[in-house]
């Protein structure tokens, strides 16, 4: 049987402001250092030796998307707010994703907050916008294919009374609701990975990271833990006070 393949997409959507920081203040962003490994990644020891595919994650302006703090809180978009899709369809939806973030919790602590408010990880029930882009030979506008997914990341500067100011990220998760069930969990699993860090795609099918989804779909692999694992040894900028707020 022919395998089925549905596109999956990455895509990046970065302030103005931090890019302005990251491309010509050196002096005002934290210096790339690594973060200690959470305890969960620390232990984790693979006895298959099966290896990874960490030379497919590209750093970006901040270094790897590494999380310092945890539980990282992720909100899982609850409410209906299109009429057309039927109750039980919302509730299957609901159910993959909550799955695939129980699935990761095992790897790199999660907590499922109620409020989208504070939230480090957005998962919306909608169908990602169709974003034109220009194409430089011709100078015309074209239009990507239909996704039923994407991930986007911003940087920006928490503040908190009780604790230092740090540069920081977020992501936002839109998972279309009208594609088959089967289909969602996936889905949630893929781009879950991508929030958690694995900026990147595997070039393998028995990986979740894998950069189409077969109709077989693997669970998360050893190979995409290993990628993790090594993410989160690399240094970044992300989780690290800025130079200008320490003392005060």
């Amino acid at each position: 049987m022919a395998k089925k393949y549905l596109p999956l997409t990455i895509c990046t959507a970065i302030l103005v402001l931090i890019v302005g920081l990251l491309g010509g203040i050196s002096e005002e962003i934290p210096p790339l250092k690594a973060h200690p490994l959470p305890p969960t990644l620390a232990q984790w020891q693979d006895p298959t030796n099966s290896g990874d595919y960490f030379e497919q994650v590209k750093p970006t302006t901040a270094g790897y998307l590494v999380w310092a703090q945890f539980p990282v809180k992720v909100y899982i978009q609850q409410e209906q707010t299109d009429p057309a899709i039927a109750p039980d369809r919302v509730q299957q939806w609901l159910e993959a994703v909550s799955q695939a973030v129980q699935e990761w919790n095992i790897y790199l602590p999660l907590e499922v907050v109620q409020q989208p408010d504070g939230a480090d990880i957005t998962i919306l029930r909608s169908r990602p916008t169709l974003r034109p882009s220009l194409d430089p030979s011709t100078g015309q506008l074209q239009l990507p294919r239909v996704r039923s997914a994407e991930t986007r990341y911003e940087f920006y500067i928490r503040k908190s009374q009780d604790a230092p100011t740090v540069l920081s990220h977020r992501f936002n998760i839109q998972i279309s609701p009208n594609q088959a069930p089967i289909y969602t969990l996936p889905s949630a699993r893929h781009e879950l990975g991508h929030a958690l860090g694995i900026w990147g795609h595997s070039p393998k099918e028995t990986d979740a990271l894998y950069f189409s989804q077969v109709r077989n779909s693997p669970p998360i692999s050893p190979r995409d833990i290993n990628t993790l694992k090594r993410i989160y040894e690399q240094p970044t900028r992300l989780g690290w006070q800025l130079p200008n707020d320490i003392g005060n």
